[in-house]
Order: C-alpha cells, then structure tokens, then sequence
C-alpha cells in the first residue's frame, strides 16, 4: 500500500529543552554529505529506548544496552550514517566505544555516558578515524533548533527526512516532544 509521506515543514520543529544538535561532514558514507549528528544531552535529561528484539543485532545496540543499563545518566548521542556497524563481531564493539570514548573526552563526561548509533551499509569496519575527525566541526555546529538537519543527516535510502514534534500542557506546563526516524520511504 503507498504511502504519501512528506517531509517535515522545519518550523514545525520544536526544539526540546536541554538538547542541542550538531551536524558534520564526516566522510562516512560519501565525501560532500552531513553524516555525523551530535546531540548533547543537559544534565539529567531523561532517556528512554526501544531495542530490536533479535539475538543478532548491531554493535551499538548491544553497546546502547550496556549503557543504559550502566544507569550513569546519558549525556550524549554520537550518529554516524553510511554504516551500520553491524555484523563486525568484537571489532564493531571496540570500535563503537571508541566513538563514545572520542565524544567523552570533548564533552568532559563519562564513556559511559554516550550512547553510539550506526545506520548504512552492514558488514563493513567503522571508519572510526573518521568520525573522531569529525566530531569538533558536529560539536561547533551544535545548537538546539538543528532538527531539520539532524533528519536529513541520517538518511541512507530514505527519499525524505521524517521528523515530527508536539507541543502540549501537562501540569501547567509546556512540555515538547520532537523526534526524528529513518526507514524506507
């Protein structure tokens, strides 16, 4: 059945409180394209997550797990786009760490801290160089209305960003939910 999806209007893009955005052009997936997202997370930000349920999955997902499990409060996601780390056995869990390692050190947080994400091209080694010489020009760029961008950076085969946000009063208070997915379409 079709679809008739539409990209996200960027002012109807509510930033969230406590996140900031950064964007760069890593080299990961091809020269010339924003494919490494930073969001900074303030100080007891509060984070939730929804794994696949397979037995096989991804380097970062195993790695997200760990983290959200270590419960030392996320500061920081690191999202490369272009490839996927997954099925890259011991070498992939290494090699993710080592992104929340680089991300750590600037943001003068914990490893532990940072949750990493991949999406692209599977079986392929995690140009980890890459991403580490990336990271100043995403941490620069970091500012809190940068949805529309953080949308687009993360598409592989998508044919347009997905992105969505509401805004709504509980308790007297405003409360913002603003997201961004990647799939086919």
């Amino acid at each position: 059945m079709p679809v008739n999806l539409v990209a996200p209007n960027a002012a109807d893009l509510h930033p969230v409180p406590g996140v900031e955005i950064g964007i760069a052009m890593a080299g990961v997936r091809k020269a010339g394209r924003r494919d490494l997202s930073v969001f900074k997370l303030a100080e007891g930000s509060a984070v939730a997550a929804v794994f696949t349920q397979n037995r096989f999955c991804a380097a970062p997902v195993q790695l997200c797990r760990k983290h959200l499990e270590a419960a030392v409060g996320v500061r920081a996601l690191v999202v490369n786009t272009g490839n996927a780390n997954a099925g890259t056995g011991e070498d992939g869990l290494v090699r993710a760490f080592s992104t929340c390692v680089a991300l750590a050190r600037r943001l003068d947080i914990a490893p532990e801290q940072v949750l990493p994400f991949s999406t692209g091209v599977i079986m392929e080694t995690l140009p980890t160089d890459r991403i580490e010489a990336g990271l100043p020009a995403a941490l620069a760029d970091c500012r809190a209305d940068n949805w529309p961008a953080a949308a687009e950076a993360i598409m592989t085969t998508d044919t347009l960003p997905k992105a969505a946000s509401r805004q709504l009063q509980i308790g007297g208070r405003t409360v913002t939910v603003t997201g961004i997915a990647k799939g086919a379409g």
